[in-house]
């Protein structure tokens, strides 16, 4: 058993290396809300100068004066900084007037409904493209150094969750004497700290991490204001005035608790505790739901208590896995009967983890594209992988614990040889200090002889001396044996065969379980898969949208001069407003104007139509129409009636698409 310490030691370096490979090979985080659409729409050149930007997202996106920007080729701002909610999820930004001609660039930086910064950049120019100076910062939202750091928060934060909810958990249902073991204490209250540590970080960060991502941010007092007006900095702050609680709750189950003797009492205090700690256990967890995921998407009001109980599980089973590691590398002793009651604490965890992921699942997934096409579905796939295999190893560890023997002490005879090599390293080492009875009395039997004739009054001059040599002789000898005590202790706890695989088991699990909260960190962190497909829809949708449309419509009314081509362009040939232009022409090309153009829309698959529009005269050969409303997208058939005379007209048709 001399090779657990150096296997743990190495074991931890793997998991630390691990950690950090995935922590580092995180890219920033990932936009929860997409850029559908705008207007002006990306790359568009207008003959006029807009008076607004609008820009519309696939969910709904929190948006401050100065989320977006409009810059002028020389780079220049010229909109106003007021943003406007223009219904449903359509944002815009008043323009000042006036504008010249050229390439403007518009940039944009929200926080979407699940509290992840989103950001971005397009162009549209007025009159012709041009040369821009528009300078954009390369960082995206939620990117940099701050990013990083609020990344290594989150983590923490989960992390001390678990370590302080699972924890104190382990104690009142499993170990109650554990509440008097100093290393289960330490893991309780450095969860605690942790937790809070964490939570104060990212609240200092938030301003900076949805904004400019500055390290001189962090301590801007009027981001942090602007911070706790917001969904993300409530729950923040909400989750500092529960650990208040929680610190109360704790320092009772290391206190009062742990000093009651009488049963009664005791589990008076237990079902107390019981029930004020599954309160702001689940009010901890809530500050999760609410502000992330589970608050966003379809059947958030489901969504969320779901969640919540999926966080309690996973408290419940790393964080009493946490304790019950450390209890058995560290504490003195460990009844069986806890590890047993863990072990069915465990089980039942592992069961409402299964459930209440597989809801979340498909509420983020959806599809089985989404989960093997998109980085959240192949994240989730990855922890299903370790959650598998850590219900293996802790299938392992039932076998373990069934072999334990009460109180998890060695066999009798094991035992004996054990004191009986206690003994004998006590007796070989004790007389190197100097304090054995033969070598005390020899010793004092010549300091007599020789002291005797020391003084006058029969007393040495050296008495106060050997005082002292006897205290640090004292001091030596109750260290050795303190020394002795402690390798006696680990032995007889590294003698039992069912204690040492156990150990080993959970340890393997313990690693398993570092590594998936990272991934799960990863996870909470990434555009969920239904998300990232819809968005994927709606913008292959709109790249598929027809342009403006040029349709040439050849016609023969039969009468004199009857014959010609007719030329109709619309734009932007999609639906909503459009501006339509009709040209005719004779044969050899020539404008020339004939009596009446009529045009006509009709969606025959929606029975739709006809809709009539009578364009106005505008010049020779020439005839237009402003404000054409497409309503739907489909494919439209155009019927343009021609007429050359009093008599002679036709009408010919053409089959479009619309978007």
């Amino acid at each position: 058993m001399k090779t657990i310490a150096p296997r743990f030691r190495h074991l931890l370096l793997l998991l630390l290396a691990v950690t950090g490979a995935l922590l580092a090979g995180a890219a920033p985080v990932s936009a929860h809300a997409a850029l559908t659409g705008s207007d002006p729409k990306q790359g568009a050149v207008v003959e006029q100068a807009p008076t607004r930007v609008s820009l519309t997202f696939s969910e709904e996106v929190a948006m401050s004066d100065g989320s977006v920007r409009v810059l002028d080729p020389a780079g220049k701002r010229v909109d106003t900084g007021k943003t406007t909610d223009l219904g449903g999820t359509t944002y815009g930004v008043p323009l000042h007037s006036g504008l010249p001609d050229g390439t403007f660039t518009v940039a944009y930086q929200v926080v979407s409904a699940d509290s992840h910064p989103v950001s971005g950049a397009f162009t549209f120019s007025i009159g012709a493209p041009s040369k821009t100076t528009a300078a954009l910062p390369d960082q995206t939202a939620g990117g940099g150094v701050v990013g990083g750091l609020y990344g290594v928060a989150r983590y923490l934060s989960y992390a001390g969750f678990i370590l302080t909810v699972g924890g104190a958990a382990f104690v009142l249902a499993c170990w109650p004497r554990g509440a008097g073991v100093r290393p289960v204490q330490r893991v309780v209250v450095g969860g605690w700290i942790t937790l809070t540590g964490a939570t104060l970080a990212m609240l200092l960060m938030r301003g900076s991490y949805t904004g400019s991502g500055a390290v001189g941010d962090i301590f801007d007092l009027t981001l942090l204001g602007q911070v706790l007006q917001t969904k993300s900095g409530a729950a923040l702050v909400s989750r500092l005035l529960l650990l208040a609680a929680a610190a109360l709750f704790i320092a009772v189950l290391f206190g009062a608790y742990e000093k009651r003797t009488d049963p009664k009492e005791k589990k008076d205090l237990t079902f107390g505790l019981a029930i004020g700690g599954a309160v702001v256990a689940a009010g901890l967890a809530a500050t999760w739901a609410m502000a992330e995921h589970a608050s966003t998407g379809i059947q958030a009001g489901l969504a969320m208590p779901v969640d919540v109980l999926h966080l309690l599980s996973v408290a419940a089973w790393l964080g009493g896995l946490t304790t019950l590691l450390v209890a058995l590398y560290r504490a003195p002793s460990i009844e069986a009967r806890a590890v047993r009651r863990f072990s069915r604490v465990a089980f039942c965890a592992v069961c409402t983890l299964a459930a209440t992921g597989l809801y979340q699942s498909w509420r983020q997934v959806g599809s089985w594209s989404a989960l093997t096409g998109t980085r959240y579905g192949q994240l989730l796939l990855l922890k299903v992988g370790l959650v598998a295999v850590m219900v293996g190893v802790a299938w392992i560890s039932r076998k373990w614990t069934g072999r334990l023997s009460e109180g998890l002490a060695p066999e009798a005879a094991t035992t004996a040889v054990i004191e009986e090599r206690t003994r004998s390293e006590e007796a070989v080492t004790v007389p190197t200090g100097g304090a054995s009875k033969g070598s005390s009395s020899g010793d004092a039997g010549a300091d007599a002889g020789s002291d005797s004739g020391a003084g006058v009054d029969g007393t040495s001059a050296d008495t106060g001396s050997g005082a002292g040599v006897d205290d640090k002789r004292s001091a030596q000898l109750a260290r050795q044996r303190a020394a002795l005590a402690t390798a006696r202790d680990k032995r007889m706890r590294d003698a039992d065969p069912g204690r040492s695989g156990l150990r080993r088991s959970v340890l393997t699990e313990a690693g398993v379980a570092v590594v998936l909260l990272v991934v799960t960190t990863v996870l909470t962190s990434t555009e969920p898969g239904r998300t990232e497909e819809e968005a994927k829809a709606v913008t292959a949708a709109a790249s598929q949208r027809s342009g403006p449309l040029s349709l040439k419509l050849p016609f023969d009314t039969g009468g004199q001069d009857g014959k010609g081509t007719l030329l109709l362009d619309m734009d932007p040939g999609r639906s909503g407003s459009n501006d339509m232009h009709v040209y005719v022409e004779r044969p050899n090309g020539k404008a020339f104007d004939i009596p009446e153009v009529k045009v006509s829309f009709t969606l025959a698959a929606k029975k739709i139509g006809p809709l009539p529009v009578v364009p106005d005269h505008i010049a020779t050969g020439h005839w237009s129409a402003s404000g054409v409303q497409i309503p739907v997208a489909g494919d439209w058939k155009i019927a343009v009636t021609v007429r050359t005379s009093d008599i002679d007209q036709v009408t010919v048709n053409k089959n479009v698409k619309i978007g």
